[in-house]
This record gives C-alpha cells, structure tokens and sequence, in this order.
C-alpha cells in the first residue's frame, strides 16, 4: 500500500473489483457516492448498491477482470488512477483496454467516481453475444 490513506481506499476498491468482491468494493464506498462512465449515455449509479448492480450487468458475463496500475496519484481528496483493464469473458474473448479513473474521497470513502476511456475502442473488442446482453440492460436496472 502506499502509505496516503486516500490512495489506499482507491487501491482497495479496485482490488476488490477485480476479485469481484462485491461485500469488500461496497466497504470502500460512501453512502452518497456517484459512479459513472464518462463515454456512457447513461447517469451513472448513485449509492454503493446500485454501484455493483450496475457493474456486475457486465461482470457477470466475465471468468476475469484483471487490473494493471500505471500511475496513481493523490492531490488532497482526489485521486487520479491510470491502469489497463484486461477482461476475460466466460466464453474465453478478452479485450483490453486503459482507462483514467478519478475518484473524489469523502469521510475515508470513495465519494465520487469517474472513469475516462475510449468507448469505440474498447467496445469493438467485445465479443458480438455480450453486447446483445448489454442492449438488454437499461439505466433502471441500477437506479431506485
């Protein structure tokens, strides 16, 4: 770990993600907090809840997502990641791609959350029955 307790709420919750922790991802985030793809129509997901219902609408079709970090960087509440995502699908595929993520950090938790990424380019790896999947789901499967 890094020593900055607000990179370390930020290593912990990708960590998680990438174990599909979802009890532990939880832990790591404020009751208040904001998640969203930037490159997304979508709003986003408000509360640690609907944060993994959100998430896990893709995860559940992955064997693995694994975690790269490039750099990470503090700077008072914010903290900037910059890592390579590499998913594996259950049908075997994988596509990778780097995102920048920015987290604002409230009370020790992740309060806001906002990843940054080319969306053609990561999209156009996906294997063509994942986004038949993804088209099913809908803001509403994640907001209350």
């Amino acid at each position: 770990m890094s020593g900055n307790p607000n990179k370390e709420i930020v290593e912990a919750m990708w960590k998680a993600l990438s174990a599909m922790d979802w009890e532990a991802m939880k832990s790591c985030m404020h009751p208040d907090i904001h998640y969203r793809d930037v490159p997304s129509d979508d709003p986003g997901a408000h509360g640690p809840e609907n944060c993994v219902k959100r998430l896990q609408i893709a995860f559940k079709h992955l064997k693995k997502q694994e975690q790269e970090t490039h750099h990470i960087a503090a700077d008072g509440a914010i903290v900037f990641l910059d890592h390579t995502e590499t998913w594996t699908f259950t049908s075997g595929e994988t596509a990778a791609h780097t995102f920048a993520s920015m987290h604002e950090i409230k009370d020790g938790l992740i309060y806001r959350w906002s990843d940054y990424w080319d969306m053609q380019k990561f999209v156009g790896q996906f294997p063509e029955w994942f986004l038949e999947e993804m088209m099913k789901s809908t803001a509403a499967d994640f907001t209350d």
